[in-house]
């Protein structure tokens, strides 16, 4: 299955998410609930965001959600394997995603964290390379490179 123009934009705005967050800080780990499931509404409504819907497509919805300063993107998909190939690539770009069944949320590490005790998933972190140290550095001159693909 070749990647389809939402699957790249979605993509392409999680890179952004990440080279734009700033702020450092973490929360405490607090008990994890069971992991959601539902439509991206049904999801945001959990999360108390309003979704700003980006992508509505039969293979994946995507919206950018807001509250108060932090930004994130929530994903829905069609498929656990139209899921998985999506993180396969987006991964490539850094990042730290909140990954359930047939959804992501993506966004800087304390928002994902925060976001987990709402909504449960599994933490993940993107590639190393494009996400040194575990940061979201702007500059660096070993990862101006991008991603060739």
């Amino acid at each position: 299955m070749r990647l389809t123009r939402p699957m790249l934009a979605l993509a392409g705005a999680a890179a952004a998410l990440v080279l734009t967050a700033c702020g450092s800080g973490g929360g405490g780990e607090d008990e994890v609930p069971p992991t959601a499931t539902g439509s991206l509404e049904h999801l945001a409504a959990e999360a108390e965001c309003e979704p700003n819907m980006q992508t509505d497509a039969d293979t994946i919805r995507q919206a950018l959600c807001e509250k108060g300063d932090e930004k994130y993107v929530l994903a829905t998909f069609a498929t656990d394997r139209g899921q998985a190939e999506w993180l396969s690539t987006a991964k490539d770009y850094g990042g730290y995603y909140l990954v359930g069944r047939k959804w992501v949320a993506v966004g800087e590490e304390r928002t994902v964290t925060a976001l987990r005790s709402t909504l449960g998933g599994t933490m993940e972190e993107g590639s190393e390379h494009m996400n040194p140290g575990g940061s979201h550095n702007q500059g660096g001159g070993h990862s101006e490179g991008g991603h060739h693909g």
